[in-house]
């Protein structure tokens, strides 16, 4: 799985088969190369009788290369949760995996090698009032083994992006507060960090700079280095450049979408013949519940006879199904194959094998089932499709 959908952990009423179920809605799943793994965390301010829960057995993944937004109201812990990301607070209890490093008890040595690794940019700048813009970000650079002529051109470069070439050798106190923070930022981004974490990175800057910040996040991500970009911000300039949202109520995480990847699947699922005819809600919700999953070509995907716990559409790509004795027949984009088992009481009719290198769109059989006892059109659907199959 390439990319995860984490939705707010509630627990509904529902039925499968006709019994009542207490249906859980899903929470966290893995991504390929998790960047952030964080798992149960909760994180108390004071002690004794003024002590104050602040988050609340929080699990998030981030994936290698994600731009994700975090929002929500002030106090809902959504910069607690990002210094605990960049080990500037300690973990006190569950598990905080950030770069295949886990935080909970790092110090020393480790800790300082950890934060080599990410770009800090925060509301105060934390520049030093004695060196010239160009000398602060050139200090970060100092933090990678590079020759100083590499070092004083990268620090050039990411400047002038900024728009500051006219400004290099301006100490903060000559600057305004939005040349200040895109300082910050250059010295933030300059050494190419495996992950960028940003509070309001933009509140100071106006729409063109802010859209400049963006820009560099984003070419930070899709380029070779592939950084995974996590900001904390109310600025709604922002949140249509995401690639995912994620939202925080009172130290929980209560929504997690990927609006650009629903959009997509949305629109591979409205060709599923299966599918057709439900409301674009019912199919905006079974998408947000979606992975993705990359298959290499050769590769067997489902089992005839096998127990079904997947069903998977198919994005890009070319699969070839067969069973028993007869013929093989080719399964395109927009076509749906594996079944769950513990719905349909049938196993997987046939075995199926990526032809070609495939993006699959798949949904597990807990999603697929709360989904379900949540959306009456869909179980209706589901249940007049089986009985269908079996007549």
């Amino acid at each position: 799985m390439s990319e995860s959908s984490i939705s707010a952990s509630t627990s509904t009423m529902g039925s499968v088969d006709g019994h009542p179920v207490d249906v859980e809605a899903p929470v966290s799943r893995p991504v390929s190369v998790a960047v952030v793994s964080i798992r149960g965390v909760q994180y108390d301010f004071g002690s004794g009788e003024s002590r104050t829960r602040v988050l609340f057995d929080v699990d998030l993944d981030i994936g290698e290369g994600e731009v994700v937004i975090m929002t929500g109201p002030s106090g809902s812990g959504k910069t607690t949760l990002l210094t605990l990301v960049g080990a500037l607070r300690q973990v006190q209890e569950g598990s905080v995996r950030i770069l295949g490093r886990e935080l909970a008890g790092i110090n020393g040595g480790d800790l300082v090698r950890h934060r080599r690794d990410i770009g800090f940019i925060f509301q105060h700048h934390n520049l030093f009032s004695s060196l010239t813009a160009l000398e602060n970000v050139r200090m970060a650079t100092a933090l990678r083994p590079v020759d100083v002529a590499e070092m004083e051109r990268r620090a050039v470069a990411i400047l002038d992006l900024l728009g500051l070439s006219d400004r290099l050798h301006y100490r903060p106190g000559r600057l305004s507060g939005g040349q200040r923070q895109r300082v910050a930022i250059g010295r933030a981004l300059v050494n190419d960090p495996a992950l960028v974490l940003a509070d309001e990175p933009t509140a100071a800057l106006d729409a063109e700079s802010g859209a400049t910040v963006m820009n560099l996040l984003h070419e930070l991500a899709s380029g070779p280095t592939r950084s995974t970009v996590l900001i904390v911000t109310h600025d709604q300039r922002l949140i249509e450049r995401a690639d995912r949202i994620v939202s925080m109520v009172g130290g929980r995480i209560v929504s997690n979408v990927r609006p650009k990847l629903v959009v997509r699947i949305c629109e591979v699922l409205s060709r599923v013949k299966e599918l057709d005819g439900l409301h674009t809600s019912t199919l905006t919700r079974m998408a947000e519940q979606m992975t993705v999953e990359f298959r290499r070509a050769g590769e067997t995907i489902v089992r005839e006879g096998e127990i079904g716990e997947r069903t998977y559409v198919i994005s890009q790509g070319v699969a070839e199904a067969s069973s028993g004795d007869s013929p093989p027949h080719e399964l395109r984009a927009g076509q749906r194959f594996g079944r769950i088992t513990a719905i349909s009481r049938l196993p997987n009719p046939e075995t199926v094998r990526a032809k070609t290198d495939m993006e699959l769109f798949t949904i597990a059989r807990g999603e697929f089932m709360y989904l379900m006892a949540t959306d009456e059109s869909l179980d209706e659907r589901v249940r007049l499709h089986y009985m269908n199959v079996q007549s």
